[in-house]
């Protein structure tokens, strides 16, 4: 009996994702179910760029506007509740649709995660304390003289990242690349990635238009009222974070804005370089 079938639509931020994912799932009888760390958040609903209302009426969604900012959700997390929910909705169907562009959350679901330690939250408040005095080059340095093998894989440019490598390795004693066993697990369904790109030049400009219309849509107001919660790992998010700098007159707010549209810019090429180890995914220009 052959297995049942998720096929996933992954790509860099604005490259068209939400759209095709919808078409897919209404040719194949299927909901969508977002892989995104960001549009997971219900308080974010306009600089994570999510399904609009509409969509989202048309065309069951999961793990969209399902938690709050206030709490915290890693991938770890999601590779059971996910995983958990295909196994209910195979029960039905034999074909699901994915979108998301989160590597992270994708590499969980289709391989697993390593059975690291649960976060010590308050080691990770001191380490995010440390990021924001001493600067992230800091935290690269004392990565590198307690684990230097885990800064040829981990990406030394994401706070997030050079956080958790020290947080693991701080609080249990272990390097956190020895915690890393790199052993696939195998899931109960074949999996089909389809990436989906534009000319660099297009995708770009498809950023900024997007950048400007979230501007108008009330990106700002929408910032300011998660404020409370800055310093947690959801809002350190592109759009979120150069607003908060905004607010506390560390740029003016057209350079603010600028700052999100290059910022995104790069984000989008970190996504596509990403994947490019992935030889399993099956590109399409389009």
């Amino acid at each position: 009996m052959a297995k049942p079938r998720l096929t996933i639509i992954l790509g860099p931020t604005g490259v068209g994702k939400t759209d095709l994912s919808i078409q897919m799932a209404q040719e194949a009888a299927s909901p969508v179910v977002s892989c995104d760390s960001r549009q997971l958040f219900k308080e974010m609903k306009i600089g994570t760029a999510p399904p609009s209302e509409e969509q989202l009426a048309r065309i069951r969604h999961y793990f969209i506007f399902s938690n709050s900012v206030s709490e915290y959700y890693t991938a770890g997390k999601y590779e059971i509740e996910a995983l958990a929910l295909l196994d209910e909705l195979f029960k039905s169907r034999n074909h699901i649709i994915m979108a998301g562009g989160s590597g992270l959350y994708i590499d969980a679901l289709c391989n697993g995660l390593d059975d690291f330690p649960p976060a010590d939250q308050t080691l990770r408040s001191t380490l995010a304390t440390r990021l924001q005095k001493e600067g992230l080059e800091s935290l690269v340095c004392q990565l590198r003289q307690i684990d230097e093998p885990s800064a040829e894989f981990v990406d030394l440019t994401n706070p997030q990242r050079v956080i958790r490598a020290l947080e693991v390795t701080l609080q249990t004693g272990k390097r956190y690349s020895q915690w890393r066993s790199n052993k696939i697990k195998q899931r109960p369904f074949e999996i089909e990635k389809i990436g989906l790109m534009r000319p660099r030049e297009e995708l770009y400009n498809r950023i900024e238009m997007r950048v400007d219309l979230m501007v108008e849509q009330g990106l700002e107001k929408e910032v300011e009222s998660l404020s409370q919660w800055k310093d947690m790992p959801a809002l350190k998010t592109v759009g979120y974070r150069e607003f908060f700098d905004f607010f506390e007159g560390k740029t003016s707010r057209e350079k603010a804005i600028e700052l999100i549209k290059r910022n995104t810019r790069h984000y989008a090429k970190r996504q596509i370089t990403w994947w490019g180890r992935d030889k399993e995914i099956k590109w399409i220009n389009i």
